[in-house]
């Protein structure tokens, strides 16, 4: 059994269902148990890389060409500099390198890069306000990625005078379980918050729910941004919630918060 620390938010007998892929899931189970709840790791989205292409290697053996790079997921961040490390052993100087989010900044910042990142908010419409990325005069970005993403980097930029490359390292897809996995993490588990921080996370979640009997849609579900909770809330979830930011022991301290606030009949999703 976990022991409760007291200098985190008391989260005693409450369940949590993470939907994270690893390791974050389980980095962020630890954090939850650290504050007393009981976890249930369930990802719903895995990651694979790519195998490499002549065109991938290509463009990193260009990677003086550009610019400014950018990328959008910690993930993203730590295969493009494992591929980089094979090819550049002292990387191009004058790079301006950009994370998606705080926690995408320090997987580039752990590598010896100076990364910005929003100085508010973990999202593409985030990084677009950065004042280095409002105006291009032909100069080259490369934008480190999933094989598939929003493509509201790539328009953006290229409508601003840039020359944008988009890069795929990886796949994403949802794991395959089985009926009774499903059934213990849906309803046997029945949890009071659900931590899914991608849309497609959520969408794999609104699919498995709708292909079991279940009654999760008036509970917490913690999401990364405004459209997913749109789209939580189109699905038929009552309380989507958006903490302030996406670190673990926010997460943690935020759930605690929207939970005790809800047993108080006060709580409110944001």
């Amino acid at each position: 059994m976990a022991t409760l620390r007291t200098d985190l938010p008391n989260l005693a007998g409450r369940r949590v269902l993470i939907c994270r892929p690893e390791p974050e899931a389980s980095r962020l189970a630890r954090q939850f148990q650290s504050a007393g709840a009981e976890t249930h790791v369930f990802p719903l989205v895995d990651r694979e890389p790519l195998p490499e292409t002549p065109e991938r290697r290509t463009t990193i053996l260009g990677l003086d060409e550009f610019s400014h790079v950018i990328a959008v997921s910690p993930y993203a961040a730590r295969l493009l500099l494992e591929e980089l490390d094979t090819w550049w052993p002292q990387l191009p100087a004058g790079l301006k390198w950009y994370g998606v989010g705080a926690g995408t900044a320090k997987a580039l910042a752990d590598h010896g890069l100076s990364p910005r990142k929003p100085d508010e908010g973990w999202t593409s419409e985030a990084l677009l306000k950065l004042p280095s990325l409002s105006q291009f005069n032909g100069e080259r970005v490369l934008v480190a990625r999933g094989e598939e993403g929003r493509e509201l980097t790539r328009k953006t930029l290229e409508a601003r005078g840039a020359r944008v490359t988009v890069m795929p390292l990886y796949r994403r897809f949802c794991p395959d379980y089985t009926p009774t996995q499903v059934d213990k993490a849906l309803e046997h588990f029945a949890p009071d918050a659900i931590v899914a921080l991608s849309g497609e996370t959520l969408n794999n979640l609104i699919a498995l729910c709708a292909n079991c009997s279940h009654n999760l849609y008036d509970r917490l579900v913690v999401v990364p941004a405004r459209r997913i909770a749109d789209q939580a809330r189109a699905a038929g979830f009552n309380a989507p919630f958006i903490p302030g930011s996406l670190a673990d022991n926010d997460i943690v301290a935020a759930v605690a918060e929207q939970l005790a606030g809800r047993d108080g009949g006060s709580g409110t999703a944001k």
